[in-house]
């Protein structure tokens, strides 16, 4: 069987013939493989999977969970998308399975997901991949943020709240803390479209310190005017974690700012000045940071007062007694979190997996979650010096053009040079073996 067609810019003909040779387009994965096998990724799984399935036709948990993973690492941002995936025979030789999940299959995976379960399987695999995070000397800063997830149809928890973009559109509004500096999503909780954004916050944050136990120092935490309340910077301040929260512009802080006398100039245009308040019903003085900016043109970040037309204002409530200048450059570095929220919208399809019932939802979305975070430690492993966000891994690492061949009884990918083939993945690979994959504490042997 074959075909000829003309190409765009050339008369002469070109031949199309059909191979009987599977192929596949994501070659460069077995890198990524490589990597989970050398964590005991699969061990991990089986050991923490809540679910045994006793028909001798089913597919494993642990690997129907793992297909999802891999669909969505290589592109897919539906359940429907993940079965297209079960034609590619080199991909699964790659793998190492025999059949891949329908993604019928999949579903029924996650909607066996209680809120029991999602705490059971994924809480234990958080603190073994907590134990790949490097140390840090000064600690690190967690980045406190939610987003907002647009449902179609009418699953559980979809409600009318907070959305910018389709105000009376039914959603999801996750929260997410992030470590700034390892790219680690250090937790994750879906939630009802209704929920404010610090709705839970501290009971979020205790399950955090939970986590985090003795392993890493928190440094700094930093969040947008959403979290500004009392419950939860009294709680930061319990745990002893500094904080740098944007303070809303309520009546008694704008009556403040109109009382800033001592104004410090950075340069014609930036001013800081500070003061202390204790705000209605809260239980304690804590001190406010302002930038002011002259207005000069749109693009300011700030908010203006009518009272004062010419400047747009900045206010940040903390813990730290740094310059006001320090702690103004310290929070513009947040604005980090907002690419990592992307990655996960944008690149892993976070927000495009819905189911009908929430905490399989949950699961899902925090499926997703423990992906980007193998990925951000893959890449500290294979010794990539910059981060680089899912989509650019996938196609500067993952996709490369392979051929599922034989010799003699061995199965063998051959990977196409084009696409840089097995000798630009090679160190990858060399990297992976030379790595020394910790043991936890518990674990290693007592001394002689």
């Amino acid at each position: 069987m074959h075909r000829e067609i003309t190409p765009i810019f050339d008369s002469r003909k070109v031949v199309l013939q059909q191979s009987q040779r599977s192929i596949t387009p994501f070659g460069g994965i077995s890198v990524f493989f490589e990597y989970l096998g050398k964590l005991g990724y699969a061990q991990k799984i089986a050991e923490h999977m809540p679910f045994q399935l006793k028909s001798p036709n089913a597919i494993d948990p642990a690997r129907t969970f793992t297909a999802f993973i891999v669909s969505v690492l290589v592109g897919a941002r539906r359940f429907a998308h993940t079965g297209l995936f079960r034609i590619d025979k080199t991909l699964h030789t790659l793998m190492g399975i025999v059949r891949f999940p329908n993604d019928d299959t999949i579903r029924n995976l996650f909607k066996r997901f209680t809120e029991a379960h999602v705490y059971s399987f994924y809480d234990p695999l958080w603190r073994w991949m907590l134990e790949r995070v490097p140390q840090r000397s000064e600690g690190y800063t967690l980045d406190l943020d939610s987003t907002v997830f647009e449902r179609y149809g009418k699953q559980q928890g979809a409600l009318k709240g907070y959305n910018p973009k389709k105000r009376g559109r039914p959603s999801h509004h996750p929260l997410l803390a992030v470590l700034a500096e390892a790219h680690f999503v250090l937790h994750g909780w879906l939630r009802s479209g209704n929920c404010a954004s610090a709705r839970g916050a501290v009971e979020f944050l205790k399950e955090v310190v939970a986590l985090l136990g003795d392993r890493h120092r928190i440094r700094l935490v930093r969040s947008d005017s959403g979290f500004f309340e009392d419950k939860l910077l009294s709680f930061l301040e319990s745990v002893h974690w500094p904080y740098i929260v944007v303070a809303r512009l309520t009546y008694s802080v704008k009556k403040e700012l109109q009382h800033i006398d001592n104004w410090r100039e950075l340069d014609p245009n930036y001013a800081v000045g500070e003061f202390r308040k204790k705000l209605f019903g809260w239980a304690a003085e804590r001190r406010f940071v302002v930038v002011r900016e002259r207005l000069r043109d749109k693009s300011s970040p700030g908010r203006k007062l009518f009272d004062i037309p010419d400047y747009t204002f900045r206010v940040l409530v903390t813990s730290r007694s740094d310059e006001p200048e320090e702690i103004w450059r310290e929070y513009n570095q947040r604005g980090d979190v907002e690419n990592r929220i992307a990655e996960l919208k944008h690149d892993l399809g976070a927000d495009d997996f819905c189911m009908h019932e929430f905490f399989p939802t949950e699961a899902v979305f925090r499926a997703i979650l423990l992906l980007f975070n193998l990925l951000s430690d893959f890449q500290r492993v294979i010794g990539l010096t910059n981060y680089r966000r899912p989509a650019t891994l996938r196609v500067t690492v993952f996709l490369c053009g392979a051929i599922l061949g034989r010799a003699g009884h061995q199965q063998v990918v051959h990977m196409s040079a084009d696409g840089g083939g097995l000798k630009r993945r090679i160190l990858f690979f060399e990297k992976i073996l030379s790595n020394v994959f910790p043991t936890s504490p518990k674990l290693a042997s007592e001394p002689i």
